[in-house]
């Protein structure tokens, strides 16, 4: 391994105490060579199953109140066009702390445990000299709770956690909280206390939330705020066309079956029709626990309970005089469907789905209310972090910084210019099926494995809502196959012919098995 020595000098105000380069994944080092910034503190702040347009600023929902995300953004950057590789908390997850591909990382579901050999990138922070530390939802691999490399300080969830009676593993001891206690509240205290104890830098915060997952519960003074309240309804709420339409007769009295109207602009995939009244549907939402309405306007009241911690952490960084040149970062794990094509949930391809909310905020290298436009993955935010804590990113990341861009700078000149997607059908889950996609700034391509039914393309500049399915248009044949190729040249490049299949044996409760248990 060659080494990089650049001395002990103080940058930014903060040693850095090692600087190596790594000689790759599964290597017992994790060091990294300095890039020339001087390092800084970073706060990366985490949701789960927030979507891309639920906050304040974006008016999606009238009602909604999410102030502090709101100053972030008027504060900071929006990241316009921030996207998940894999549309599932436990592979979007493993996409961030490691900066590679679903099928690479093979944390490919919820349930799939964690191989080994994985490396994160606080590991390259903490051998910096950063202070780290962990609070909040883990939900990747490791059910228990148990630390992962990388973090001083280590508090967790167990699998999805709770929102009161919370129960954190810390530093691999397991502690019980109050039943008052919300747990958005807890982990932001705890967060804070970390901050206070390593205010002199550097340090790296790493809080992930359990809002706004499923079951819904908001803290108690959002809960029930929004009650009675309307709702919008996406374009593409009733899209999917079921039935056979009425096709003209042709010359022999036969009805095509082929036409361009049944495989043209209407078609959509049976899946999606069929999922439609299953538990991620719309007309059987949540097995018909509550109407969707009722469910939108409680993860509406989670969004804000959550919001209103991100406020007690700034004020915090403000009292302590860290708000000016601490970079936080705001994201969500995966997007989430409500209504879009009949669908809740998130998994697929589609844009509510794949998505996410990414804001950022450093006022010292940020330009106040700027938008980034360009394409960004959560591959990106590894390489993101440790360009700002002044090390170059891994060798074995796929994901590249976007720093420049927050701070104003045009998108390089080899910049991605689409974005690449999969997602592996779940034994718990078995309504939606294997799916690959790539996606432009103009057209999306969605390619179903293993399943009879269409894939299809969108103009999304044309129909952003993706109601028009253009798969079997003759006009958009050549970027049908072209889109096609670009996506298997992609799996080709990174390793993904092969699917990487996990054991589970965990039961299942589907009658259609032959067994209940």
């Amino acid at each position: 391994m060659r080494q990089y020595s650049i001395g002990a000098k103080a940058l930014g105000g903060f040693p850095l105490l090692v600087a190596l380069v790594s000689c790759g994944q599964g290597d017992g080092d994790r060091v990294s060579k300095s890039n020339g910034r001087s390092p800084r503190n970073v706060i990366f702040i985490l949701s789960d199953d927030h979507r891309y347009d639920y906050m304040g600023f974006l008016g999606t929902v009238p009602y909604l109140q999410t102030p502090n995300l709101d100053y972030l953004a008027a504060n900071g950057a929006y990241v316009q066009n921030a996207f998940v590789t894999t549309s599932l908390s436990s592979p979007s997850r493993a996409s961030i702390l490691t900066g590679l591909f679903s099928h690479e990382h093979t944390v490919v579901d919820n349930a799939a445990p964690l191989p080994d050999g994985l490396v994160y990138f606080p590991e390259y922070l903490q051998s910096a000299g950063y202070a780290t530390g962990f609070f909040g939802k883990l939900h990747m691999g490791n059910r228990d709770g148990m630390p992962l490399p990388g973090f001083d300080r280590w508090e967790s969830l167990n699998g999805q956690g709770t929102y009161y009676d919370v129960r954190l593993n810390e530093d691999g001891e397991w502690k019980q909280y109050g039943a008052d206690e919300y747990v958005a509240d807890l982990i932001t205290a705890h967060a804070i206390d970390f901050i206070e104890d390593h205010k002199d830098g550097p340090f790296f915060v790493y809080l992930s939330h359990k809002n706004v997952h499923d079951p819904f519960k908001a803290s108690p003074e959002y809960e029930g705020k929004y009650s009675d309240l309307p709702n919008p309804r996406p374009e593409s709420f009733n899209t999917p066309y079921y039935g056979i339409p009425d096709l003209p007769t042709g010359k022999s009295g036969v009805k095509p079956f082929a036409g361009a109207e049944w495989y043209g602009e209407d078609r959509m995939p049976d899946w999606v029709k069929q999922q439609r009244e299953s538990w991620h549907g719309v007309d059987f939402c949540y097995n018909g626990r509550l109407d969707m309405d009722q469910e939108i306007r409680k993860y509406c009241e989670c969004i804000s309970s959550m919001d209103r911690t991100i406020g007690d952490l700034m004020d915090y960084l403000r009292s302590a005089g860290l708000d000016q040149n601490t970079l936080i970062i705001y994201m969500g794990d995966n997007g989430f469907a409500w209504g879009e094509h009949g669908l809740i949930d998130k998994r697929n391809f589609y844009e509510a789905s794949v998505r996410v909310p990414m804001l950022a905020y450093c006022p010292e290298i940020i330009p106040a209310g700027s938008v980034v436009k360009d394409m960004v993955q959560n591959v990106d935010i590894g390489p993101t972090v440790m360009d700002a804590c002044g090390l170059e990113k891994a060798p074995q990341m796929r994901g590249d910084s976007f720093l420049p861009m927050l701070e104003g700078n045009p998108a390089p000149s080899d910049w991605r210019k689409r974005i690449y997607y999969e997602y592996y059908w779940e034994y718990d889950f078995p309504q939606t099926p294997t799916t690959f996609g790539v996606r432009t700034d103009r057209y999306k391509y969605i390619h179903y494995h293993g399943v009879w039914d269409t894939n299809e393309l969108y103009d999304l500049s044309a129909d952003p809502s993706e109601t028009h399915n253009l798969i079997g248009n003759p006009d958009y044949q050549e970027i049908a196959e072209q889109l096609d190729r670009d996506l298997f040249d992609w799996l080709e490049e990174t390793g993904g012919m092969a699917i990487p299949l996990k054991r589970n044996d965990r039961k299942h409760n589907d009658w259609r098995n032959g067994r209940v248990y």
